[in-house]
């Protein structure tokens, strides 16, 4: 059994997650171009609405909302299944980064972070499956990143949260796939965006958001689980998850200069 891709999102119902900046901004833009019926969410309202005008009232819906908030996610929700009576695709994009090594470990910091990037996805998730359930239809798009694929230095919250993302959607392809309902688990690598600007390295093979947004609608429309970019060091990063652990730290330790 494969998964069904959207063919295209013309007049599709999507809620965007996220949707104020960096890839999700861009993904939203690029939905809007596409004729996308696009449900606009995030903490910045007045980012949201500026964002609205590139479509028109019966396009947008502005929802802002914070994704650790069960209580926001489903009222936007509802307002979407109101205004549109039901919802095609859930494309999460929110998160937050914050560099933490072990020297400068800050478990306030960590907390939020799983509960922004792992735990924020599940309650908009459980928010959206029952009707998508009962309908046996939906998408279901999740950013996670590389980071999650194994450990690297820098990342001593953020990757695991989407280390658990990671789980998380393959889980739900196990469980949704025989449901009709199709998952789609987003792994960028470095992409421009005000996250990454907070780093102090060199960032191979660094994208901007437009190509990174290009990448994971061409992704969600050939129906594809496991959308990666860019090829070139996502597939390495794939690599190092195979090797020994000996080998693996000694290749990052030398050649991934994070």
């Amino acid at each position: 059994m494969k998964q069904q891709g959207l063919e295209n999102f013309l007049n599709k119902r999507i809620w965007v997650i996220g949707a104020s900046s960096g890839i999700g901004e861009a993904c939203a833009t690029a939905l809007l171009k596409l004729g996308g019926k696009v449900a606009l969410s995030s903490r910045r309202a007045e980012r949201l609405n500026t964002l609205a005008q590139f479509g028109g009232k019966e396009q947008t819906l502005v929802l802002p909302l914070d994704v650790t908030r069960q209580g926001d996610l489903e009222s936007a929700y509802q307002s979407i299944l109101d205004s549109w009576g039901g919802l095609d695709l859930l494309l999460f994009v929110s998160g937050m980064y914050v560099p933490l090594r072990a020297d400068n470990f800050d478990f306030d910091i960590a907390q939020k972070t799983i509960d922004a990037n792992l735990l924020g996805p599940m309650r908009a998730v459980a928010a959206v499956l029952p009707e998508m359930l009962k309908n046996h239809a939906g998408h279901i798009a999740i950013v996670g990143s590389v980071a999650g694929y194994s450990g690297l230095p820098k990342a001593l919250a953020y990757g695991p949260s989407k280390a658990g993302i990671i789980n998380f959607c393959e889980t739900l392809y196990y469980d949704l796939l025989p449901q009709g309902i199709s998952v789609h688990m987003i792994s960028p690598g470095f992409v421009a965006t005000e996250a990454t600007a907070k780093n102090d390295f060199e960032m191979p093979a660094l994208i901007t958001a437009d190509e990174a947004a290009q990448e994971i609608l061409k992704g969600i429309q050939a129906g594809k689980f496991d959308i990666h970019f860019p090829k070139r060091f996502s597939g390495f990063l794939k690599f190092l998850r195979i090797l020994p652990y000996p080998l693996y730290f000694w290749i990052v330790r030398r050649f991934v200069q994070l």
